[in-house]
């Protein structure tokens, strides 16, 4: 599986958002983008995840950053998962994986010694001209701000 890394050009995508809306990596040019990927809406890994990005974006914003999430969940579900925990920002349905397998986020996963395969827990920073400027694959759920906000401290 290929990965992505810092200077690499962001794979581009066009997928609905929790309100039906396509959503494109191009809408961003110009303004730095936190996207995250998540295996689950409405689970806890996934949640703790979301609602940190939720309780964080008024930073990200003033440090010119948009946010976005990206699972393979149906809109409905995105949703859902939306009002439940009022987040507030896109959550995209990549329900094919095809952008996840873009991205690199979509593998394999082991749990209790059966392998699944699923989007891997990754976040990007992908700068102003849609360039890579992180990447941080399999990242624990409460560590996608933090690695943003170092990054963009440097």
């Amino acid at each position: 599986m290929t990965k992505l890394e810092a200077g690499d050009t962001a794979p581009a995508f066009a997928l609905r958002d929790q309100h039906g809306e396509t959503v494109r990596l191009a809408d961003f040019k110009g303004r730095k983008l936190l996207v995250y990927f998540y295996p689950e809406a409405d689970t806890s890994g996934c949640t703790t995840q979301s609602c940190d990005v939720r309780d964080h974006r008024g930073e990200l914003t003033d440090l010119g950053v948009d946010v976005l999430g990206i699972s393979p969940d149906e809109p409905v579900k995105q949703l859902a998962f939306d009002e439940k925990f009022s987040l507030g920002f896109p959550l995209l349905a990549d329900t094919n994986h095809l952008v996840a397998e873009a991205w690199g986020t979509w593998g394999e996963m082991k749990v209790y010694g059966k392998t699944y395969i699923v989007i891997t827990r990754s976040s990007f920073l992908i700068d102003e001209d849609g360039r890579v400027q992180e990447a941080w694959y399999r990242v624990k759920a409460d560590q996608t701000v933090p690695k943003a906000k170092d990054a963009l401290a440097t």
